[in-house]
């Protein structure tokens, strides 16, 4: 009796879980030697199946024998709560188990494949890589860096557009020198222009592709001859303008347009306007200067250029920035008309600059009331001839400026604005997409095996281009 009471209390839990989860599928009135034979049938086809006991119509012989055979054939193994659970394998031992199945096969790229791989197609795949990746390609071999000074690998430069514009700037700390910002990578660059004039300091002025114009402003004794360079930032690309006809005393704004042919071909123009109304126009493919004639007496002179402000280029239209009256100065390169449009500026407004995108004129400038400070950006109004605003920096970064005295110089005007902001106590660089209306901060520039961050003086934007000559 002892041995029944000991098979109730063991079954008797069971019974009351499979009541309690309504297992009614499971038969009640089976005799343990077919519930035996039953259990030993589901072990072998690995279906495991509980079956209720009637023990009051059954002897102790006949359950200590059911409950024996069905421990040595495992089907109650659920019950052995004694038993402790299968360990769990570290990752070392399953990796090592998983490895030691697999067997190392190592694919070869045949030669006889590749050795014949069409050159137009070659030349295709490259121009697709990002612009980074040309420095390190040109010292491959000797056939890859040939390769990209190709007329078809021009061609095939031609067909693929590039988003972004990169930065050439200039740094206090090293006048003589460039570094460019690439800002796909969020990477700075700081190449070794050789060609460049090394005892000069060369400004870059204005831009057009893949062409950056420099000004030298480091004569002092012949002020009114100071010469233009244009210059290829990636391939180095060199080229020093003839001298000018007129001499001018005073400062002068730049403008550069890009002129593309059906065949594939491109020439550029570059105008110099002064305050008193000279300007001339330099022409790439007769390599001179000309004065194409004299500025209208609608336009009144003496011109407040705004030299702070780069000049625009839409449609071969240049635009500059003047003040007393405040607006804008147009230059149509190919019909040789000035046009002048009296633009009211907003208030409170400093360190403005033009700025373009999509045949669309744009205003960046900060915006400054009692110590507050912000960057805004403005769309001209074609009908009215107004500033609109239409974005503005967010204002948890304007609060840095709070109560400091900021200064701005716009860096690049095409699409992408790079914005550099100092003060005493502060140095920021940020970008601004007009098309998807973002601001990003950039990493500080800082030289090769160097700590000290840079500060940026000036700069233009520029569309890098392997095929562009000066």
């Amino acid at each position: 009796m002892e041995g029944l009471a000991t098979l109730r209390q063991l079954i008797g839990p069971l019974h009351d879980f499979f009541q309690l989860y309504d297992y009614s599928s499971l038969h009640h009135h089976h005799h343990p030697l077919h519930l035996l034979q039953q259990l030993n049938n589901n072990n072998n086809n690995n279906n495991h199946r509980w079956c209720f006991l009637n023990v009051d119509d059954s002897s102790v012989d006949d359950y200590y024998s059911f409950v024996m055979a069905a421990e040595r054939s495992g089907g109650l193994k659920l019950l052995e709560s004694n038993k402790p659970p299968p360990s769990k394998k570290s990752r070392k031992e399953r990796i090592r188990g998983k490895s030691s199945g697999v067997t190392n096969t190592t694919e070869f790229m045949e030669q006889e494949i590749w050795k014949d791989f069409p050159e137009d197609l070659f030349e295709a795949v490259i121009a697709r890589l990002p612009i980074a990746t040309f420095f390190r390609f040109r010292t491959v071999c000797r056939k890859w860096n040939s390769v990209l000074g190709s007329e078809s690998f021009a061609q095939q430069c031609a067909q693929v557009e590039r988003a972004n514009p990169w930065f050439y700037t200039i740094t206090h700390e090293n006048v003589t020198s460039g570094a460019i910002y690439d800002p796909s990578l969020k990477k700075w660059h700081h190449p070794t222009i050789s060609t460049l004039p090394t005892k000069m300091i060369l400004l870059p002025v204005a831009s057009a592709g893949g062409l950056v114009c420099f000004h030298d402003i480091g004569h002092r004794n012949d002020i009114g001859h100071r010469n233009f360079y244009v210059c290829n930032p990636l391939t180095q690309s060199f080229k020093e303008l003839p001298a000018r006809s007129v001499k001018v005393w005073s400062r002068i704004a730049v403008g550069m347009t890009l002129n593309k042919s059906s065949t594939g071909t491109s020439s550029y123009k570059i105008l110099w306007v002064g305050c008193n109304g000279e300007y001339e126009v330099y022409d790439s493919i007769s390599n001179s200067w000309n004065r194409p004639g004299n500025m209208p007496s609608c336009i009144k002179l003496p011109l407040c250029l705004n030299f702070r402000s780069q000049a625009v280029s839409i449609d071969g239209t240049l635009y500059f920035m003047r003040s007393d009256p405040e607006g804008v100065v147009s230059y149509d390169m190919v019909t040789g008309d000035w046009k002048q449009y009296i633009i009211p500026a907003p208030l409170h407004l400093t360190d403005h600059t033009l700025a373009e995108f999509g045949g669309r004129i744009l205003l960046v400038g900060l915006l400054t009331k009692n110590a507050a400070t912000c960057v805004c950006i403005w769309e001209l109004q074609k009908m009215t001839l107004l500033w609109k605003e239409v974005d503005r920096m967010p204002n948890i970064w304007c609060l840095e400026f709070y109560g400091k005295h900021v200064r701005m110089i716009c860096l690049g005007n095409k699409g992408l604005l790079m914005l550099s902001l100092r003060s005493r106590q502060m140095n920021r660089l940020v970008t601004y997409n007009v098309l998807s209306r973002e601001w990003l901060k950039v990493p500080g520039c800082v030289v090769p095996r160097g700590r000290k961050r840079q500060w940026i003086a000036c700069g233009t934007a520029f569309h890098p281009c392997l095929t562009a000559l000066a």
